[in-house]
Protein backbone atom coordinates (compact mmCIF):
# COMPACT_ATOMS: atom_id res chain seq x y z
CA UNK A 1 0.00 0.00 0.00
CA UNK A 2 1.31 3.45 -0.94
CA UNK A 3 2.14 5.66 2.00
CA UNK A 4 3.39 9.20 2.51
CA UNK A 5 5.68 9.70 5.48
CA UNK A 6 8.32 12.05 6.80
CA UNK A 7 11.70 10.39 7.23
CA UNK A 8 14.80 11.38 9.16
CA UNK A 9 18.23 11.02 7.56
CA UNK A 10 20.30 8.72 9.78
CA UNK A 11 23.36 8.55 7.49
CA UNK A 12 24.65 10.34 4.39
CA UNK A 13 27.76 8.65 3.01
CA UNK A 14 29.75 9.96 0.03
CA UNK A 15 30.63 6.96 -2.17
CA UNK A 16 32.24 8.93 -5.00
CA UNK A 17 32.18 12.48 -6.31
CA UNK A 18 28.59 12.08 -7.57
CA UNK A 19 27.08 9.16 -5.66
CA UNK A 20 25.71 9.23 -2.13
CA UNK A 21 24.14 6.59 0.09
CA UNK A 22 21.36 8.00 2.26
CA UNK A 23 19.85 5.88 5.02
CA UNK A 24 16.48 7.08 6.29
CA UNK A 25 14.03 6.02 9.00
CA UNK A 26 10.45 7.20 9.69
CA UNK A 27 10.49 10.42 11.68
CA UNK A 28 7.86 9.24 14.16
CA UNK A 29 8.93 5.60 14.32
CA UNK A 30 6.14 4.12 12.18
CA UNK A 31 6.80 0.52 11.14
CA UNK A 32 7.48 0.48 7.42
CA UNK A 33 6.04 -2.94 6.62
CA UNK A 34 6.63 -4.97 3.47
CA UNK A 35 8.71 -3.70 0.55
CA UNK A 36 9.93 -5.59 -2.50
CA UNK A 37 13.05 -5.36 -4.70
CA UNK A 38 12.46 -3.26 -7.78
CA UNK A 39 10.15 -0.83 -6.03
CA UNK A 40 11.05 2.83 -5.62
CA UNK A 41 10.19 5.97 -3.66
CA UNK A 42 9.20 9.43 -4.82
CA UNK A 43 11.20 11.98 -2.86
CA UNK A 44 10.04 15.56 -2.38
CA UNK A 45 12.65 18.33 -2.44
CA UNK A 46 11.76 20.69 0.40
CA UNK A 47 12.29 24.45 0.52
CA UNK A 48 12.96 25.03 -3.17
CA UNK A 49 11.41 27.80 -5.25
CA UNK A 50 12.35 26.08 -8.52
CA UNK A 51 11.97 22.33 -7.90
CA UNK A 52 8.34 21.23 -7.60
CA UNK A 53 8.28 17.59 -8.74
CA UNK A 54 9.34 14.58 -6.72
CA UNK A 55 12.42 12.58 -7.66
CA UNK A 56 12.12 8.79 -8.19
CA UNK A 57 14.79 6.82 -6.32
CA UNK A 58 15.17 3.02 -6.29
CA UNK A 59 15.04 1.25 -2.97
CA UNK A 60 18.66 0.18 -2.66
CA UNK A 61 18.09 -1.91 0.46
CA UNK A 62 15.48 -2.32 3.18
CA UNK A 63 16.83 -3.10 6.63
CA UNK A 64 13.71 -4.43 8.30
CA UNK A 65 15.38 -4.89 11.69
CA UNK A 66 16.45 -1.22 11.78
CA UNK A 67 13.25 -0.02 10.06
CA UNK A 68 15.49 1.77 7.57
CA UNK A 69 15.53 2.37 3.82
CA UNK A 70 18.75 2.85 1.86
CA UNK A 71 18.71 5.20 -1.13
CA UNK A 72 21.60 5.30 -3.61
CA UNK A 73 21.46 8.76 -5.20
CA UNK A 74 23.52 10.23 -8.02
CA UNK A 75 23.83 14.00 -7.76
CA UNK A 76 23.33 15.09 -11.36
CA UNK A 77 21.00 18.10 -11.19
CA UNK A 78 19.57 20.74 -8.90
CA UNK A 79 17.05 18.43 -7.28
CA UNK A 80 19.33 15.51 -6.48
CA UNK A 81 22.14 17.87 -5.43
CA UNK A 82 19.84 19.50 -2.91
CA UNK A 83 18.94 16.08 -1.56
CA UNK A 84 22.51 14.80 -1.32
CA UNK A 85 23.61 18.01 0.42
CA UNK A 86 21.22 17.29 3.30
CA UNK A 87 22.60 16.50 6.74
CA UNK A 88 21.98 13.78 9.32
CA UNK A 89 18.86 14.65 11.30
CA UNK A 90 17.15 16.55 8.47
CA UNK A 91 13.79 15.35 7.18
CA UNK A 92 12.61 13.98 3.85
CA UNK A 93 9.08 13.49 2.53
CA UNK A 94 8.72 10.10 0.79
CA UNK A 95 5.86 8.53 -1.16
CA UNK A 96 6.46 4.76 -1.10
CA UNK A 97 6.61 1.91 -1.97
CA UNK A 98 5.82 2.42 -5.64
CA UNK A 99 6.01 0.14 -8.66
CA UNK A 100 6.19 -3.60 -9.15
CA UNK A 101 8.89 -6.10 -8.29
CA UNK A 102 11.31 -8.58 -9.83
CA UNK A 103 10.05 -12.15 -10.00
CA UNK A 104 11.87 -14.85 -8.05
CA UNK A 105 13.65 -17.63 -9.94
CA UNK A 106 12.58 -21.24 -9.65
CA UNK A 107 14.44 -23.64 -7.40
CA UNK A 108 18.01 -24.40 -8.56
CA UNK A 109 17.93 -21.72 -11.26
CA UNK A 110 21.12 -19.68 -11.62
CA UNK A 111 20.70 -15.91 -11.67
CA UNK A 112 22.99 -13.13 -12.89
CA UNK A 113 22.29 -9.57 -11.74
CA UNK A 114 23.82 -6.93 -14.05
CA UNK A 115 24.12 -3.28 -13.07
CA UNK A 116 25.76 -0.31 -14.73
CA UNK A 117 26.76 2.74 -12.67
CA UNK A 118 24.07 3.80 -10.21
CA UNK A 119 21.81 1.25 -11.93
CA UNK A 120 23.20 -1.24 -9.44
CA UNK A 121 20.88 0.33 -6.83
CA UNK A 122 17.88 -2.08 -6.93
CA UNK A 123 20.10 -5.14 -7.32
CA UNK A 124 21.43 -5.08 -3.77
CA UNK A 125 17.92 -5.43 -2.34
CA UNK A 126 17.13 -8.08 -4.95
CA UNK A 127 20.28 -10.01 -4.11
CA UNK A 128 19.37 -10.02 -0.43
CA UNK A 129 15.92 -11.43 -1.19
CA UNK A 130 17.43 -14.13 -3.40
CA UNK A 131 19.72 -15.20 -0.55
CA UNK A 132 16.77 -15.30 1.84
CA UNK A 133 15.10 -17.76 -0.51
CA UNK A 134 18.16 -20.00 -0.78
CA UNK A 135 19.62 -18.72 -4.06
CA UNK A 136 23.23 -17.61 -4.39
CA UNK A 137 23.24 -14.89 -7.06
CA UNK A 138 26.12 -13.71 -9.19
CA UNK A 139 26.61 -10.01 -9.87
CA UNK A 140 28.15 -8.25 -12.85
CA UNK A 141 28.85 -4.60 -12.03
CA UNK A 142 30.23 -2.10 -14.51
CA UNK A 143 31.30 1.50 -14.82
CA UNK A 144 33.68 3.84 -16.63
CA UNK A 145 36.25 3.61 -13.81
CA UNK A 146 36.62 1.82 -10.48
CA UNK A 147 35.15 4.88 -8.75
CA UNK A 148 31.85 4.32 -10.57
CA UNK A 149 31.33 0.90 -8.99
CA UNK A 150 30.05 1.22 -5.44
CA UNK A 151 28.96 -1.06 -2.59
CA UNK A 152 31.14 -3.96 -3.78
CA UNK A 153 31.60 -5.25 -0.22
CA UNK A 154 27.82 -5.31 0.31
CA UNK A 155 27.35 -7.30 -2.90
CA UNK A 156 30.14 -9.73 -1.96
CA UNK A 157 28.23 -10.66 1.20
CA UNK A 158 25.42 -11.96 -1.00
CA UNK A 159 27.18 -13.78 -3.83
CA UNK A 160 29.97 -13.81 -6.39
CA UNK A 161 30.86 -10.40 -7.83
CA UNK A 162 32.33 -9.78 -11.30
CA UNK A 163 33.39 -6.29 -12.35
CA UNK A 164 34.26 -4.48 -15.54
CA UNK A 165 35.44 -0.95 -16.27
CA UNK A 166 36.04 0.89 -19.52
CA UNK A 167 39.53 1.95 -18.40
CA UNK A 168 40.46 -1.40 -16.83
CA UNK A 169 41.00 0.12 -13.37
CA UNK A 170 39.08 -2.76 -11.78
CA UNK A 171 37.95 -6.09 -13.18
CA UNK A 172 37.99 -6.76 -16.90
CA UNK A 173 38.60 -3.89 -19.29
CA UNK A 174 35.79 -3.02 -21.68
CA UNK A 175 32.03 -2.74 -21.80
CA UNK A 176 29.93 -4.74 -19.39
CA UNK A 177 28.23 -6.54 -22.28
CA UNK A 178 31.55 -8.16 -23.30
CA UNK A 179 32.53 -9.55 -19.89
CA UNK A 180 33.78 -13.14 -20.01
CA UNK A 181 31.17 -14.37 -17.51
CA UNK A 182 28.58 -13.99 -20.26
CA UNK A 183 30.58 -16.38 -22.44
CA UNK A 184 31.88 -18.83 -19.88
CA UNK A 185 28.87 -19.46 -17.65
CA UNK A 186 25.27 -20.43 -18.22
CA UNK A 187 22.43 -18.69 -16.42
CA UNK A 188 18.70 -19.33 -16.28
CA UNK A 189 17.70 -15.77 -15.44
CA UNK A 190 19.16 -12.29 -15.83
CA UNK A 191 18.09 -9.14 -14.01
CA UNK A 192 19.50 -5.80 -15.11
CA UNK A 193 19.30 -2.07 -14.45
CA UNK A 194 21.41 0.78 -15.77
CA UNK A 195 21.84 2.88 -18.91
CA UNK A 196 19.24 2.03 -21.54
CA UNK A 197 21.76 1.05 -24.29
CA UNK A 198 23.40 -1.37 -21.86
CA UNK A 199 20.07 -2.94 -20.91
CA UNK A 200 19.07 -3.28 -24.56
CA UNK A 201 22.36 -5.06 -25.32
CA UNK A 202 21.84 -7.39 -22.35
CA UNK A 203 18.27 -8.03 -23.52
CA UNK A 204 19.52 -9.03 -26.97
CA UNK A 205 22.10 -11.34 -25.40
CA UNK A 206 19.44 -12.95 -23.21
CA UNK A 207 17.04 -13.37 -26.14
CA UNK A 208 19.75 -14.92 -28.33
CA UNK A 209 20.58 -17.41 -25.58
CA UNK A 210 17.01 -18.18 -24.49
CA UNK A 211 17.54 -16.71 -21.02
CA UNK A 212 14.65 -15.16 -19.10
CA UNK A 213 15.49 -11.49 -18.59
CA UNK A 214 13.91 -8.73 -16.53
CA UNK A 215 14.91 -5.07 -16.79
CA UNK A 216 14.22 -2.16 -14.47
CA UNK A 217 13.50 0.91 -16.58
CA UNK A 218 14.65 4.36 -15.50
CA UNK A 219 12.21 6.51 -17.48
CA UNK A 220 11.63 10.02 -16.14
CA UNK A 221 8.90 9.71 -13.47
CA UNK A 222 7.87 13.07 -11.97
CA UNK A 223 4.59 11.99 -10.34
CA UNK A 224 4.88 8.27 -9.60
CA UNK A 225 1.20 7.39 -10.06
CA UNK A 226 0.47 7.68 -13.79
CA UNK A 227 -0.88 11.22 -13.98
CA UNK A 228 1.85 13.17 -15.79
CA UNK A 229 2.50 10.56 -18.55
CA UNK A 230 6.19 11.50 -18.70
CA UNK A 231 7.34 7.89 -18.21
CA UNK A 232 5.25 6.27 -20.96
CA UNK A 233 6.91 3.31 -22.69
CA UNK A 234 5.76 1.82 -25.99
CA UNK A 235 5.34 -1.89 -25.28
CA UNK A 236 3.67 -4.85 -26.95
CA UNK A 237 0.63 -4.01 -24.80
CA UNK A 238 0.63 -0.44 -26.09
CA UNK A 239 1.74 2.73 -24.35
CA UNK A 240 1.93 2.21 -20.59
CA UNK A 241 3.20 4.19 -17.61
CA UNK A 242 6.41 2.76 -16.24
CA UNK A 243 5.72 4.17 -12.77
CA UNK A 244 2.50 2.16 -12.36
CA UNK A 245 3.02 -0.86 -14.65
CA UNK A 246 6.76 -1.14 -13.97
CA UNK A 247 9.51 -0.26 -13.49
CA UNK A 248 10.33 -3.96 -13.88
CA UNK A 249 9.51 -5.62 -17.19
CA UNK A 250 10.22 -8.96 -18.78
CA UNK A 251 11.96 -8.20 -22.08
CA UNK A 252 9.25 -10.18 -23.88
CA UNK A 253 6.87 -7.31 -23.04
CA UNK A 254 9.09 -4.69 -24.69
CA UNK A 255 9.76 -3.92 -28.33
CA UNK A 256 13.53 -3.83 -27.95
CA UNK A 257 14.30 -7.10 -29.66
CA UNK A 258 11.87 -6.59 -32.54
Amino acid sequence: MKRKLDFTITSNEVLNKQTYLLKVSPKNGEILGEMKPGQFVQLLVHNSSTIFLRRPISINFYDKDRNEIWLLIQSVGGGTKKITDMKIGEHLDLLFPLGNTFSMPEKNQKSLLIGGGVGTAPLLFLGSKLREKGHIPEFLLGGRTSLDITQIEDFEKLGTVHTTTEDGSIGEKGLITFHSVLKNKQFDKIYTCGPRPMMMAIARYASDNNIVCEVSLENHMPCGFGACLCCVEDTKRGNICVCTEGPVFNIDELKWID
